[in-house]
C-alpha cells in the first residue's frame, strides 16, 4: 500500500493565476476592452445626462407650474428606465463574452494540462481545492507552455 502511495503523483493547477497571468487571457481581456469600449462610453454619457437632467429638475421644480413638473417627471422616469435597460443589456453582452473568451482560455489551458501530465507522469491534476502543498503546484509549467506556444 504505501509503495502505491509513493508512485501516485499529484499536481495542481491554479486556473484563476491562468486567467491572470497567460498571454491568452491577457490577449483575450484586451479583446473584450476593445470591443466594449465604445458601448461602455456610450452607458456613461447617459448616465452623466440623466444626473445632469435630474440635477436640472430638482433646481427649477418649485418654480415650474404643476403640469411642467409632472411631465418633466415623466420624462426623467423614461430616460433612468431606458439607461437602465441599456446598463442590463451592456452588463449581460459583457458577461456572456467574457465567458466564451474565458472558455477558450481554459480549454487550451486544459489541452496543455494534459500534456504536462503525460510528460511528467501525473496520475492526478487538479483544479481547486481547500490546501494545496506548494510543491504539487504545477501553474507555471503550464503557464510556460501556454504562453510558449498559439
Amino acid at each position: 500500500m504505501a509503495a502505491v502511495a509513493q508512485d501516485f503523483r499529484v499536481g495542481f493547477v491554479n486556473t484563476d493565476r491562468i486567467f491572470r497571468e497567460a498571454n491568452l487571457a491577457k490577449s483575450a481581456q484586451a479583446k473584450l476592452e476593445q470591443e466594449f469600449s465604445r458601448r461602455e462610453k456610450e452607458i456613461q454619457t447617459l448616465a452623466s445626462q440623466l444626473k445632469s437632467a435630474s440635477e436640472k429638475f430638482e433646481r427649477e421644480a418649485p418654480t415650474l407650474a404643476e403640469s411642467q413638473r409632472v411631465a418633466r417627471q415623466r420624462q426623467l422616469v423614461e430616460q433612468d428606465r431606458d439607461f437602465q435597460r441599456k446598463q442590463r443589456e451592456f452588463q449581460e453582452d459583457l458577461n456572456l463574452r467574457k465567458n466564451e473568451e474565458l472558455q477558450g482560455v481554459l480549454e487550451r489551458a486544459n489541452r496543455v494540462i494534459k500534456q504536462v501530465a503525460e510528460a511528467e507522469k501525473y496520475d492526478l491534476v487538479i483544479q481547486e481545492a481547500v490546501y494545496i502543498n506548494p510543491k504539487h503546484d504545477i501553474t507555471d509549467k503550464v503557464l510556460s507552455g501556454l504562453n510558449g506556444s498559439k
